[in-house]
């Protein structure tokens, strides 16, 4: 069976888009769907064949940290630690379209964890992703939809026939606005480095 794919407002997703998306990642199932940024590959970050999937399709190891999309900085603590320093910086640019990269708490699975024990963690501002983990309940795994070979990929229909035999669902919004990847920040050791220059305004995180 191939991917089902539901057009969505990407300011007013259906409840039943949601709900279905949901119901993929409750089976362990792999989705993709809009943020803020770029399109993003997602699954249950407890579901240990769901994260091995996403790990083969985007030719991950243990050396890539992984992220994860929460509803704000409160859930965010429960899977990284988030020193005062963490948390005024985060505060100035979240919700918004930036990375943080963070020590790792207990919380995240061990699949997950790199040999430096950290996670990155992801606040967008979308209500796609707010009806997300309003419904689901849990954290979402989050990667760009980007693949090395593939180039910069934007075009939903290149994507969902990249992704078809993958992906059990496709929550697709059309064409992003301004599709640029996320600004990717650690905050490790309390010190402010940038990692990749994205959508995120660089001056926010020294307000």
């Amino acid at each position: 069976m191939g991917m089902i794919r539901f057009k969505i407002f990407p300011a007013n997703p259906h409840h039943r888009a949601i709900s279905k998306a949901v119901e993929a990642l409750e089976e362990g199932k792999l989705i993709i769907y809009p943020t803020d940024t770029v399109y993003g590959l997602g699954c249950n970050p407890f579901n240990k064949n769901a994260l091995t999937s996403i790990y083969r399709i985007k030719g991950k190891s243990k050396f890539d940290t992984v992220s994860l999309i929460v509803k704000d900085i409160r859930q965010a603590s429960q899977y990284a630690r988030i020193s005062n320093f963490a948390y005024r910086v985060m505060r100035h640019c979240l919700p918004g379209p930036y990375t943080f990269i963070l020590p790792a708490t207990r919380e995240i699975p061990k699949i997950m964890l790199t040999k430096r024990k950290e996670v990155g963690i992801r606040i967008p501002v979308s209500p796609v992703t707010d009806a997300l983990l309003e419904a689901f309940r849990k954290p979402l795994i989050n990667t760009s939809v980007n693949m090395t070979g593939k180039g910069f990929l934007y075009d939903p229909d290149e994507i969902a026939e990249i992704y078809q035999h993958e992906v059990a669902l496709m929550l697709d919004a059309g064409f992003l606005e301004e599709p640029i990847e996320s600004t990717v920040v650690s905050l490790i050791g309390d010190e402010i480095t940038i990692l990749r220059e994205g959508k995120g305004d660089l001056s926010r995180l020294y307000e």
